[in-house]
């Protein structure tokens, strides 16, 4: 198990009412973290695989297949549209 520092923004903090939260995880990958962080129940379906949710790590961008470290800050953001 490691600490991870999460982040939510926009919609997605709106839904889980909370901007952030320090977490701890048997996850390896940014992506194993999103799927654990589903079974924590109904308020998290914001982050289900099926919904547009760009993901972060340690403030950069990044794919489902990045490694978690301990210590990092994973962040979970809905795409930006500007017009």
């Amino acid at each position: 198990m490691i600490q991870v520092q999460l982040r939510y923004f926009a919609s997605i903090r709106e839904s889980l009412g909370c901007g952030s939260e320090s977490w701890q995880t048997s996850a390896l990958t940014v992506g194993e973290l999103r799927s654990e962080l589903l079974q924590r129940g109904e308020s998290f379906h914001c982050l289900a695989a099926e919904k547009p949710v760009r993901m972060a790590l340690n403030q950069v961008m990044c794919q489902s297949t990045a490694p978690l470290t301990a210590g990092c800050e994973v962040g979970f953001f809905p795409p930006v549209t500007g017009g």
